[in-house]
């Protein structure tokens, strides 16, 4: 796991390059600690760089950029191909392995051999991992961006100046001497939409993400006159759906959980391959734990689990993840944090994300992040299992609801979501919540006034597309706190890039794989992770398990109010059911309660008026108004304030006169 870098344009006298390549590598340290290196070719005006977090093959066989043994191509690669054994060996059965031998054993060194002997095209459908790369053709004279399927490793690009930058962060590109870095509005508008910056978008004008599964490649030519061409994809979640439902899966639901079983162990077994310490995070929940009971079967030991836990009601999952631990036989650490524990992570955030990033969820993945990498260098996580199977609660009864308010009119829907968003809503909850102790685990809904508040917001869509947008939204439309932004369109908006499913719950979970997922998760787990140095790798994410999932029709993952279900069979042979029949929790903080206590003082300086009004891009009065009633415990408005926060605390401390 690693951080690339690079740039291209004009070409410059030799002694230009080397600097500043190791400027863009210096700018994320924790991506790659391990060592550096820069290619340059000032004749053609292309240079690339490479941070080392070095994770197989730590030998200088390893080292990066890694120029292929035949001299045509030059490659600087982030992330891990798992199955790089298994190519490695096709090659020498094929004949087609470096003439002299293999240099080392990394799996970069088999990626270039296989771009060798069959070309880019023709490799990455070969490709089981994470990854994203620069790859220069010496003979082509073309450079070409790849990413992964699922969009797990992170790749920025952009034309700034005459110079044509990308790389692992936007940190990276702003080492360049010809960056500009204007900010831009629209996505600061998305940003406070949707928590975080969606794909292609960045923060900065001019600057885009790679989408997941694309690749995008560009000359000098292009360059000189300033074009970047359109990303070209290999590989998207649409087209998986439209191939499962053109052969969906033939057996029944005991065939689907033998065949996911299969799928999970390979996965796993796959991204145990290490040649450092290796373990997982485990919250007690469905995904984690199908992960970490993979890894107990495949193992030689016990396997190294981490969680970590809260003494607040609702977002404690400590206890539950130790008596997993216990009942799988892993090698277990917990560690039980204070408010202050957690606060003291909050400033580092801007700059580990390096874009505003609002999913209060990140503080806790940093933390366990850097627990885990006190004992070991890579550590699998369960991300996924919710967007592929169906586990979040609107795809359990978003299609009910919509079904049923979609029949009253729309005027008397609007009425009834002002209500729910005000007084009546307020009392329902504190009813609720008076009432829950009375019910068993399984009927529980945890953190059930946030869910309340969703439900409200989405009973004025029109339609399901804008129901589901609603339902994952926070500043919504004519709402947006950001000056002077058209609120832009978003994948939402755009009919042409829906997924082909007509049943509504796999709508969303469809969607939520192209938008959600890459989005948010990956992005929190990605510069958590990396954060303190971490490797974590996803094994549900594999993409074998995802066309599989898409090949499965809803009613194999969703029935009787309970999602994954195959997943929940898979567990049912290893753990008693009762382990995993509890209310989905997320992996969260008190934020609610700690911006009326611990964190007040913080969010207070910025938040002030005057500060908000001289920075310009947000109008405080619409903040400051959900600041007092927050305060007031009249709205629990945590999420429309954690974005602003998140942004201002960005512009603040990691962005000084962007």
């Amino acid at each position: 796991m690693c951080g690339i870098a690079g740039f291209m344009g004009d070409p410059r006298p030799a002694d230009f390059y080397t600097p500043v390549l190791q400027a863009m590598t210096n700018a994320m340290p924790h991506r790659g600690p391990d060592s550096s290196g820069a290619w340059a070719d000032p004749a053609s005006g292309i240079g690339l760089s490479h941070a080392r977090l070095a994770i197989l093959d730590l030998s200088p066989a390893g080292a990066q950029p890694m120029e292929s043994p035949c001299g045509r191509f030059v490659i600087t690669f982030n992330g891990e191909i798992y199955n790089h054994p298994a190519l490695r060996a096709a090659l020498e059965r094929e004949g087609d392995a470096p003439p002299h031998g293999w240099r080392g054993h990394s799996d970069t060194e088999t990626l270039l051999a296989l771009i060798s002997a069959h070309g880019l095209d023709a490799t990455l459908p070969r490709l089981v991992g994470m990854f994203a790369f620069a790859l220069w053709d010496r003979a082509e004279r073309t450079l070409t961006l790849v990413r992964d399927r699922l969009g797990i490793k992170p790749l920025y690009y952009g034309l700034c100046g005459s110079a044509f930058l990308f790389g692992s962060t936007p940190s990276a590109l702003r080492q360049h001497p010809q960056w500009t870095g204007e900010l831009d509005r629209e996505v600061l508008a998305l940003y406070m939409r949707f928590l975080h910056i969606p794909e292609p978008h960045c923060i900065f004008q001019g600057i885009r993400k790679l989408p997941p599964g694309a690749t995008l490649t560009i000359t000098p030519a292009d360059v000189a006159v300033r074009r970047i061409p359109e990303p070209a994809r290999y590989w998207d979640v649409r087209t998986m759906a439209l191939r499962g439902m053109a052969a969906p899966f033939a057996g029944n639901l005991d065939d689907a959980t033998d065949r996911l079983q299969t799928l999970i162990d390979d996965a796993v077994g796959l991204r145990m391959l290490a040649d450092v310490p290796l373990g997982a995070f485990l919250s007690g929940g469905i995904d984690s734990t199908a992960v970490v009971a993979a890894m107990q079967r495949i193992g030689s030991r016990p396997a190294r689990t981490f969680t970590i836990g809260f003494d607040a009601k609702g977002y404690d999952e400590a206890t539950h993840a130790r008596e997993v631990a216990k009942r799988l036989g892993t090698e277990h650490t917990e560690l039980r944090l204070s408010p202050d524990d957690a606060l003291d992570v909050i400033p580092l955030l801007p700059r580990h994300f390096d874009e505003p990033f609002a999913d209060v969820s990140q503080i806790p993945t940093l933390i366990v992040s850097r627990l885990a990498r006190e004992h070991v260098t890579v550590a699998l996580s369960g991300d996924g299992g919710d967007e592929l199977f169906g586990g979040y609660s609107r795809h359990l009864f978003g299609p009910r609801l919509w079904n049923a308010q979609r029949r009253i009119p729309l005027p008397l829907r609007r009425a009834m979501s002002a209500m729910l968003k005000g007084t009546a809503g307020r009392m329902l909850a504190d009813a609720y919540e008076r009432a829950e102790n009375l019910l068993a685990p399984a009927q529980r809904h945890a953190i059930f006034r946030d869910k309340l508040l969703k439900v409200a917001s989405a009973l004025s869509a029109r339609d399901r597309a804008q129901f589901h947008g609603l339902l994952v939204s926070c500043w919504n439309g004519g709402q947006s706190p950001v000056r002077g932004a058209d609120f832009p369109e978003s994948t939402f908006e755009r009919p042409e890039t829906w997924p082909p499913n007509e049943d509504f719950a796999e709508w969303m979970m469809t969607m939520d794989m192209t938008t959600y997922l890459p989005g948010d998760i990956l992005t929190k787990v990605d510069r958590a992770s990396m954060a303190v140095s971490l490797e974590a790798r996803v094994p549900l994410l594999d993409h074998r398990i995802c066309e599989f999932a898409l090949s499965l029709p809803a009613s194999m993952k969703i029935a009787d109010g309970k999602g994954k279900l195959p997943l929940r069979r898979l567990l049912a042979r290893h753990l008693p059911p009762e382990l995993m029949d509890r209310p989905k929790q997320g992996f969260s903080v008190p934020i609610d309660s700690w911006l009326r206590g611990p964190l007040r003082p913080w969010a207070e300086e910025l938040l002030d008026v005057r500060a908000l009004r001289e920075d310009g891009w947000l109008d405080p009065d619409p903040i400051r108004r959900k600041w007092r009633e927050h305060l007031a415990g009249k709205f629990n408005w945590q999420y429309h304030l954690w974005a602003v926060l998140m942004f201002r605390a960005w512009i603040t401390e990691s962005a000084p006169g962007a």
